[in-house]
């Protein structure tokens, strides 16, 4: 935008804010722990929840709202804690249900609530449940609590149907039965080791309540639901006419605008009544049954007081309509925004996003939540070190292409300013405040994520995203713990990233993290109205977001080659980078205030 170019509100506003008084969690930031990269208390190189109360002031001084602890439940530990043996107990290698208590009661002393992730679409093999069904007979009522199935073929050699696992290779694994004989199959969407519940099955729906009671009366704010739109299977378990996985690309070109397309035309999306346009009907994906789950867990936390007591869904799923069905006003409150995560680096496409992200949640009342990293995925900064739709690998090697780790650092900074900035809630993933980029070079041997050797590693995996983080410079383990070495071994690069050498730095990516909650704060931005802003070309995203009693805030991001500037009349509140005389370079992003 040349410095005479006219710069004007649009007439249509795309979303109106929740208000000032919205419950907490429309507007809520909420920061995801991963347990045994966080912080390690006892010198065994892997995080713990004693470790987490100990480091919780960070959050604190972060300014996030809420945590997002993954899974610390009893477990074998094949898929990191989410093959879940005792659903109602603490894993020893994390501690102890009186360490999960005074990790509790520290968060509510810091003003954090505390959310828990919840696996129910499968358990570990190793759950009393499952191995009771191993010893039982087929057609028994403990098989029956699982998918057990006859094989397919003369002789039952076969599986029951083509579904193929997330993890790699069939979804089915035959089992030895008692007299010594090749017996059923049992299905596991994901490891062998993470056998499927029978959600038919109303002893499984009744177990679930039970576990959320349970840690309702410990005294958490609600769960995560891993895989939420996985338990229900279609009827008779048909064959997949393609294959699927859970994750979407980390990049998808598919669902891009491309480059000649007019962002003013992008407003139209589908409407709940249209959920199955463009839908890929998986057999045991988002089938329609999973609904009548959800609304019973509503029930059990409305009886906790509702709002204060939620319920986020991961969901992966298309298109936005079928999506937000999981954020109906019975149902779950949050759902994560994965078609944000995966949208490339380009203003045409994140126009469009946030536009259709925020017509598909106003049309069901709920906010959108926004997400751009997690445990799953390749961080963004490394993600943005690429070219704009580059197809990111999941999980990068040394082998492959390497992002440009400045750039990616450069861009992520303006993505998280620009995520910050719209109404409604948003996740942070630990270490993301930091900068922390993916470790791209982890020896192969070390590897533990179950996809690598089910693969035969041609999928890496996500232990580049799950490296403990780096406390302190030049320390042991950079501060992780007592310990000199860690369950995967951090990369020589997150010295420089540690939390020591960051905090109180002029232009760090931790200081920008707390400008950016703080002002996020101050401003109600989570609560606030959006309209987009006309007179930049494509290459740059501009809205303004307007709450009650407050003046509005002009956002621009720039992701062109060129300089912009900003309107007469605007006053700097944060900046994602340094800021050039003639106004806003490229790959930033900035805050404003609009008199």
């Amino acid at each position: 935008m040349s410095g005479d170019a006219t710069v004007r509100e649009s007439a249509v506003v795309t979303h109106h804010g929740a208000g000032p008084d919205a419950a907490w969690w429309r507007q809520a930031v909420i920061y995801q722990i991963y347990p045994r990269s966080w912080a390690d208390s006892d010198g065994d190189g892997i995080g713990d929840l004693p470790g987490i109360t100990a480091r919780l002031d960070h959050l604190s001084r972060l300014g996030v709202d809420a945590i997002w602890l993954s899974p610390f439940y009893t477990s074998p530990q094949a898929d990191a804690g989410y093959d879940v043996a005792d659903y109602r107990d603490v894993d020893p290698l994390f501690g102890t249900l009186g360490d999960a208590d005074a990790l509790i009661a520290r968060a509510r002393e810091l003003d954090l609530r505390v959310i828990v992730d919840l696996v129910p679409n499968h358990s570990s093999d190793e759950h009393a449940w499952f191995q009771a069904a191993l010893a039982a007979a087929p057609g028994s009522a403990e098989r029956d609590l699982y998918m057990f199935r006859e094989g397919a073929g003369d002789a039952g050699e076969l599986p029951p149907n083509n579904w193929q696992s997330v993890f790699g290779g069939p979804a089915w694994t035959r089992i030895t039965e008692g007299d010594g004989q090749a017996g059923q199959w049992y299905l596991h969407l994901f490891d062998p080791k993470q056998p499927d519940f029978n959600w038919e099955h109303p002893a499984v729906r009744a177990e679930f309540e039970s576990v959320l009671r349970f840690w309702l009366d410990r005294g958490v704010d609600g769960f995560r639901v891993d895989v939420a739109h996985g338990l229900i299977k279609a009827d008779g378990l048909p064959d997949a006419q393609e294959r699927t996985t859970m994750l979407g690309d980390t990049v998808s070109d598919g669902a891009a605008v491309s480059d000649d397309v007019d962002v003013d035309d992008v407003d139209d999306v589908d409407d709940a009544g249209d959920a199955d346009d463009h839908r890929v009907d998986t057999p045991y994906w988002d089938q329609d049954g999973v609904h009548e789950v959800y609304r019973a867990w509503r029930r059990v936390l409305d009886g906790y007081g509702a709002p204060d007591r939620i319920l986020c869904a991961e969901a992966w799923v298309e298109p936005q309509s079928r999506a937000v069905l999981y954020v109906r006003p019975d149902e779950m409150h949050q759902a994560f925004n994965f078609d944000f995560l995966q949208t490339p680096w380009r203003a045409p496409d994140l126009t469009s996003v946030i536009k259709s992200s925020l017509r598909a949640a106003d049309s069901v009342g709920a906010p959108s939540t926004w997400v751009l990293s997690n445990h799953d995925v390749v961080r963004h900064t490394t993600r943005l070190g690429y070219a704009p739709g580059y197809r990111v690998p999941n999980g990068i090697s040394a082998d492959d292409a390497q992002p440009d780790e400045a750039l990616g650092l450069h861009r992520a900074r303006a993505a998280t300013a620009l995520m910050l900035a719209l109404p409604g809630s948003a996740y942070l993933y630990q270490g993301e405040e930091l900068g922390l980029p993916d470790s791209t070079d982890l020896p192969h041997h070390v590897r533990q994520d179950p996809t690598f050797g089910r693969t035969d590693g041609q999928e890496i995996g996500r232990d580049g995203c799950r490296v403990p983080l780096p406390w302190v410079g030049g320390a042991p383990s950079l501060g992780f713990g007592p310990a000199e070495a860690t369950w995967l071994p951090q990369p020589a690069s997150y010295d420089h990233y540690a939390v020591d050498r960051q905090e109180g730095a002029t232009g760090s990516t931790l200081e920008l993290y707390r400008s950016l909650l703080a002002a996020r704060r101050d401003l109600s931005l989570g609560t606030g109205s959006l309209s987009f802003v006309e007179g930049y070309g494509n290459d740059v995203v501009t809205f303004v977001n307007d709450a009650e009693g407050r003046d509005r805030l002009l956002v621009v991001a720039n992701l062109g080659e060129t300089t912009v500037m900003l309107p007469p009349g605007c006053e700097v509140i944060v900046a994602s980078g340094p800021l050039a005389e003639a106004g806003v370079p490229t790959d930033t992003t900035v805050w404003a205030r609009w008199l």
